[in-house]
């Protein structure tokens, strides 16, 4: 089979294909919506940096790295907990918390007696994986295994204290899974209701 050949069978392969619907823009009432709940997470993840930067960071003297390492897993917990709905959020919540958590087992037993070796992050990458979804949280697997990742990197990279990161770590998920949940019931709960009766209120009035 020639080139033009194979190239015709993808192309028949392709149109074959089910097509999606095409999808309709967003009326004015849900871009409002998506603007004022972008607003909400964006305002959160400040939050969350402020609260973990400037607050949580004093707690344990660490250095520079350590607090923006914190601070960016802290943003990026809220970022993870934040959604559609406050039953949503929740959910959220307790999946970061409860992957971190046991990666936070894992990694302090490891970093309490041990220092950092390659072989032993990736043993303990597939070990948080596996350990989430034996307790029935398959889901969880692929969060368990980047904290992992990312606590025993910055181990290696502040190998003094090595056994305090999996404690920094999950105070700063636990930090930002907060921040994530109230900022959901505020915005689902408090904000957009008086968003919406403000826009409905003007709406008469015009």
């Amino acid at each position: 089979m020639g080139f033009s050949g194979w190239a015709a069978e993808v192309a028949q392969f392709f149109r074959g294909l089910p097509r999606r619907p095409a999808r309709q823009r967003p009326g004015r009432a849900e871009a409002g919506a998506a603007v004022l709940d972008c607003g909400v997470l964006a305002l959160a993840c400040l939050v969350t940096y402020w609260l973990v930067m400037y607050l949580l960071a004093r707690v344990y003297v660490v250095s520079r790295a350590d607090e923006y390492v914190g601070t960016l897993w802290a943003v990026i917990a809220t970022a993870f907990v934040v959604r559609a709905s406050y039953a949503e959020s929740m959910t959220a919540a307790v999946s970061r918390v409860a992957a971190t958590a046991v990666s936070f087992v894992l990694c302090l037993i490891y970093l309490v007696f041990l220092p950092f070796y390659p072989w032993a992050m990736a043993v303990l990458i597939g070990a948080s994986a596996l350990a989430v979804t034996l307790i029935g949280r398959p889901g969880d697997a692929i969060t368990a295994a980047v904290t992992t990742a990312v606590v025993m990197i910055v181990a290696a990279v502040s190998p003094q204290h090595a056994w305090v990161q999996p404690i920094l770590r999950f105070a700063d998920t636990v930090a930002g899974a907060a921040v994530g949940v109230a900022a959901a019931w505020l915005g689902l709960r408090v904000i957009r209701p008086w968003a919406e009766r403000t826009w409905q209120a003007r709406h008469r009035q015009a």
